[in-house]
């Protein structure tokens, strides 16, 4: 590694003296409380269920700037093999969480996550509540709703029913929120 190389991070962000590192706007950054912050995240959404390699690209790619890095830049950061890289940048992609895209006059891909990220992960999961609904109204029927079978599945199926609801009207919510966020900024408000 040239010591050009050494000065910048893996995101390409130039290396001050120090363990820190300056992100936008010049502001300072612990390179090691950030490391730290992302094996936390990471651990947490692993502990929930998320793949625990897709967990550290993610966290990594939400803590860089500009919510993108190269395979490269993924593989130095984390200490992981390209190989892995690749199987969790897949499994992000899949779930609709990262997105691709050229580096431009470049072959290399780099990853991004995408705009408004939790807000597309709760509407792709409002999609599968109601599949998981539709096939949940199915069991019903073939379990017998006078069943102790058929009556615990139909009740899950108006718990899901109620979710949607709530999470439909939590969306709006959030959309009315950012827009009344976004107009006091424009104002001077912020």
């Amino acid at each position: 590694m040239s010591s050009e190389d050494q000065r910048r991070g893996a995101n390409g962000s130039e290396r001050g003296s120090g363990s820190g590192s300056a992100g936008e706007g010049g502001t300072r950054r612990d390179e090691e409380a950030v490391s730290r912050f992302v094996e936390r995240f990471a651990a947490e959404m692993t502990e929930a269920g998320m793949q625990r390699t897709a967990s550290r690209v993610f966290a990594a790619l939400l803590s860089s700037d500009d919510a993108s890095m190269t395979s490269a830049e993924l593989g130095e950061r984390l200490k992981i093999s390209p190989a892995a890289v690749s199987g969790a940048v897949r499994y992000l992609t899949q779930v609709s969480m990262v997105g691709r895209e050229r580096d431009p006059g470049s072959r290399r891909d780099r990853y991004r996550l995408h705009n408004q990220l939790w807000y597309a992960t709760f509407a792709q999961r409002d999609s599968v509540l109601t599949r998981w609904e539709n096939a949940l109204r199915d069991g019903v029927e073939t379990l017998g709703r006078d069943t102790p079978a058929g009556a615990r599945v139909a009740e899950t199926v108006e718990f899901f029913e109620f979710l949607q609801q709530e999470l439909l009207a939590l969306m709006d919510r959030w959309k009315d929120y950012q827009e009344a966020k976004r107009a006091e900024e424009a104002g001077g408000g912020g």
